[in-house]
């Protein structure tokens, strides 16, 4: 084996997945469209340069250092390498630290964002005045808001790093403790890194909690179980962190497994090496990876090098290297053979061999990495010469037949990108799937460009250091090596370096586009459901007529019709609508936003300015139908509705859809809710999880009255799927409503483990109970029959717990119960203001810390119960979010004036801006240039909590085209 006989020191930037907080969500127009009209883009900030490591390590180990997010704050050169020094010491004394720049901030600013604007709690001291889940929303009449600084991160050019808490208080492990952990997973995984430090580093989460969420990963917890029940083992992390890091691990596993099929291939095919397996596993992505094994990859062309190898040229490159004084090429001349007929070919042969050393040398591409992380790396795209073709052709057609068939993947829907070069550092995500886009169409030729600097100082930096013979060398010898380090510079690292670029742009541009689908679909569930009315939901129609279903003030179907508003008989069936609206007491109309919607508006607006509905005070809203037409027609609507017309069942669904949002919208599939923008340009599998998983945790928090709720609302819950849903819903329809959540382990399929998982985002509401009470009961303490291995004979008391009405978990029943004592309460008194009382008189004579010690749990378990207890009766954390706003008249486009101010709803939020129904019919945009730090409420300055669906806003009209239909939109202020 050849031996290194120069290293140096290189620089390693880890480029860690730029996981950004920004979220996103649908817009009507297509994308590309919609850049077409917006304001000129700022000029993109400079780049900070990135700060790195540079200590001398032992042979074969690297130096890590993290990236700063956009506008961090800066250190002095000085103290940044001292931190290092101590670190890189740390490590060397076998400590396992990481360190995130992110950290040294949160440490300050608190815990990161969550899903609702603040989390209030108990005011008892400052270490304990963190703003938690909204769905642990406290009794507000015992809580005071906490106050927060701006962050200092904020910018809309540069998605920003998610922040984690850092805080050491009452939380976690000591890193020591787990050390045996950490080790036990790294023999598993057996790379030649550290995967705890990986993950940490590429997640910004401390390593002590990043093996917490692994083991409890692996023990099969669920998201929301850990984030609402596990809080001092993930360090008060939120949902959307604790995926990220699963995510990331998830990752991280793939890689590891693929990486020890190929060992395990390579080796059967018995071409492993020490040295090839070294550096399989020393790789530390999928892209990395399939460079070091496609030469080795069966079916795969023979490489150069591996050519010249075959013809025994190794030793010869060996000797190059090491001494190169005794190579003399002229003795590896074979006549007749090809490749060694001549000194010319085994000096290529040579250089081909040696190519590919350096390709694949780790502390070269290195080397070479940080080199780019220094310059200006462009990416461009122009039009395709294929595409050119087929626009000239067209255009030739065009003029032979009139009103010729535009095609949709035309040139003109890419014009943005036609002539497109940006800084790879520097591209918006939105851009970098529209570009891809148009290169999957072969509209689109895209290339990532390298400064010719980079070359240079490469090739400069191999022959001089990392590549230089140890002996002097003749001519012939230093030319055989120049030609070496171009040739693999040219032909195998700018390919791989291009591949490397363009996979973590599309990476990371699809986790944005992911993170603002995810955005969008927890507000949108999370809306305030309206209730304690009669609401008619209408699908509006020309042809057809407008289907009518008037709904119960609990969603259920009171009665359905179809109205012709638009036809010939239009002033009969009004008429008839005003007669049911009257009939049923239907002060609430929800009208959907397909089509004929505005024209059925423009009706209801004419009908309440008579005063046809007299004495009812009527409001209408427009409603968002997307994806009720398929649900009509789903085997879900199917069961629920037998009876009726699909049409007539897109009605009730745009009803529910205010009624209760979250209830009805589960049954759709999130990506036909309209959500999102380049849903089909981002991994259907992650998309599909990531929707999934905000399905569940939504569900989960807001929590389910178990004897009312419907078997696909169920079925998101923690813990549960589809089939252990239905199985609840017929022990149900057997034996009774539940009387506790004990009975749940009655459940076929509902062992222990599952139990633990959904039993605390499981409701018994007392209401609702005993209005089921007619229905048949269960025997006390009936014991369960033909159950799996470990229920058999179990009895369950059918007694009723006040408890189980709340978001406490029954392992804690009994820490609750000792702190009722403790402050002289029962549990009969949930939610009074007598209990209230008690529990505030002791929060204010003692810390949270020394009562969780004298109940035996933990500050965080502590303040969860204290919650629980003091939140009133059928408390949902939907309250404190906005609710669709109902109107009596209409404006028109045409009324809009620019300077005007209007107050709206934001409808979607995109990479490049939000859309806010303003109450014409139309979304307007505001681009994101105009969502600036001074104009969003303080809780909200962090690119995550920008604007979201159904947040209110006063906006200024900048621009009104009539002819395309675009409103442009200034933010004045977000109101609340």
């Amino acid at each position: 084996m050849m031996r290194r006989l120069r290293t140096t020191t290189a620089k390693v930037v880890e480029n860690r997945d730029m996981d950004s907080d920004m979220s996103f969500s649908t817009v009507v127009i297509s994308d590309e469209d919609s850049d077409d009209w917006k304001p000129p883009e700022p000029k993109p900030k400079p780049k900070a340069p990135s700060k790195t490591v540079r200590s001398p390590k032992a042979a074969g180990e690297k130096k890590v250092a993290v990236k700063r997010t956009a506008k961090a704050p800066k250190q002095p050169k000085a103290l940044a390498a001292a931190k290092r020094k101590r670190i890189d010491e740390g490590k060397k004394a076998g400590e396992k630290q990481t360190y995130c720049p992110e950290w040294e901030t949160t440490e300050k600013s608190g815990p990161s964002n969550r899903m609702k604007e603040e989390r209030v709690s108990f005011i008892v001291s400052e270490a304990h005045q963190a703003d938690r889940w909204a769905g642990e929303g406290s009794s507000q009449a015992l809580l005071v808001a906490k106050k927060e600084e701006p962050e200092e991160d904020f910018t809309f050019d540069e998605p920003c790093q998610k922040k984690q808490r850092a805080g050491s208080a009452f939380l976690g492990q000591p890193s020591a403790l787990i050390s045996s952990q950490a080790q036990a997973l790294q023999n598993e995984f057996n790379m030649n890194w550290d995967l705890i430090e990986r993950l940490s580093i590429l997640t910004c989460v401390k390593q002590w909690v990043c093996v917490n969420i692994i083991n409890l990963l692996r023990e099969e917890n669920t998201v929301p179980f850990m984030v609402r029940y596990r809080k001092e083992m993930i360090n008060d992390m939120d949902a959307d962190a604790v995926r990220d890091v699963q995510l990331v691990y998830e990752e991280i596993c793939s890689l590891a497994k693929k990486t020890q099929s190929v060992v395990q291939t390579l080796k059967k095919d018995g071409v492993l090496t020490a040295e090839l397996e070294q550096n399989l596993r020393s790789c530390r992505s999928a892209d990395e990876l399939d460079h070091v094994y496609s030469p080795y990859k069966k079916g795969s062309k023979l490489t150069k090098a591996r050519r010249a190898k075959a013809l025994g040229l190794q030793e010869a490159a060996s000797t190059l290297m090491d001494t190169p004084h005794t190579l003399d090429l002229r003795t590896w001349v074979k006549p007749g053979t090809e490749g060694l007929s001549s000194v010319e070919e085994v000096a290529i042969g040579v250089e081909h061999i040696l190519a590919d050393m350096i390709a694949k040398d780790p502390e070269t591409l290195t080397y070479v990495k940080t080199l780019c992380e220094e310059s200006c790396v462009t990416i461009q795209s122009t039009v395709s010469k294929s595409a050119l073709k087929e626009k000239e052709q067209k255009s030739y057609q065009t003029h032979k037949k009139t009103g010729s068939h535009q095609n949709k993947n035309d040139i003109d829907k890419f014009h943005l990108y036609v002539d497109f070069t940006r800084n790879v550092n520097h591209i918006q995500p939105h851009q970098t799937l529209a570009i891809n886009r148009g290169e999957s169409l072969k509209i689109l030729t895209v290339k990532v460009n390298f400064p010719d600097k980079v070359k240079s100082d490469f090739t400069g930096w191999c022959i001089n250091n990392r590549w230089r013979p140890k002996t002097l060398a003749g001519e012939e010898h230093h030319a055989i090596i120049k030609n070496a380090v171009e040739d693999s510079y040219k032909r195998l690292i700018v390919p791989f370096l291009t591949r490397n670029y363009r996979n973590k742009l599309t990476s990371a541009a699809e986790k944005e586009s992911i993170a603002m689908f995810v955005r969008n679909l927890r507000q949108r569930l999370l809306i305030r459901p309206v209730r304690g009315c009669v609401i008619m939901g209408v699908d509006p129609g020309f042809r057809h007529g407008c289907k009518l279903a008037v709904l119960s003030p609990t969603g259920q179907i009171v009665h359905t019709d179809v109205v012709y508003l638009h036809n010939s008989g239009q002033q009969r069936d009004e008429y008839k609508l005003c007669n049911l609206i009257i009939k049923y007491s239907c002060e609430r109309v929800v009208i959907g936003n397909g089509t004929a919607s505005r024209e059925t508006e423009s009706i209801f607006a004419d009908l309440i300015s008579r005063g046809r509905f007299h004495p009812l005070d009527v409001s209408y809203c427009i409603a968002n139908e997307a994806g009720a037409s398929i649900y009509s027609v789903s085997p879900e609507a199917v069961k629920e509705m037998p009876d009726m017309d699909p049409n007539l069942r897109s009605a009730v669904s745009i009803g529910r859809r205010v009624q209760d949002p979250l209830a009805e919208l589960v049954k759709i599939d999130p990506k036909h809710i309209g959500i999102g923008t380049y849903q089909h340009d981002v991994s259907a599998a992650s998309l599909k999880a990531a929707l999934n998983a905000v399905v569940q945790e939504c569900v989960s928090f807001v929590g389910v009255d178990i004897n009312i709720c419907s078997e696909t609302l169920l079925s998101h819950v923690a813990g549960l799927n589809a089939g252990r849903a239905r199985n609840i819903v017929e022990w149900r329809e057997k034996n009774g409503p539940f009387i506790n959540r004990e009975q749940l382990q009655l459940v076929k399929g509902i062992g222990p483990k599952t139990y633990q998982q959904c039993a605390g985002f499981i409701r018994i509401n007392p209401q609702t109970l005993h209005s089921s009470e007619s229905s048949p009961q269960p025997a006390p303490e009936k014991p369960a029959a033909k159950k799996a291995k470990g229920k058999t004979g179990v009895k369950i008391p059918a007694l009723f717990n006040p408890l189980d009405q709340t978001c406490i978990h029954p392992e804690y029943y009994h820490v609750a119960q000792r702190f009722l004592s403790l402050v002289d309460g029962s549990v009969d008194q949930i939610g009074s203001a007598c209990l209230q009382q008690c529990v505030e008189n002791m929060v204010q004579t003692s810390d949270v810390e020394a009562v969780a010690k004298k109940v035996d749990t933990t500050p965080e378990t502590l303040k969860l119960i204290i919650d629980g207890l003091t939140q009133p009766p059928g408390f949902d954390i939907r309250q404190n979010f906005q609710q669709l706003d109902f109107k009596r008249g209409i404006v028109s486009m045409r009324d809009l004036r620019v300077g005007e101010k209007l107050t709206g709803w934001v409808d979607n939020t995109t990479l490049f801006g939000a859309f806010v129904d303003i109450g014409v019919g139309r979304s307007g945009l505001i681009h994101k240039s105009n969502i600036t730090l001074d104009k969003l409420p303080v809780s909200q300055r962090r690119r995550s909590l920008a604007l979201g669906p159904g947040e209110r806003v006063e906006v200024r009209v900048l621009d009104v085209d009539l002819q395309r239909g675009r409103i442009g939109l200034d933010l004045i202020r977000v109101l609340k």
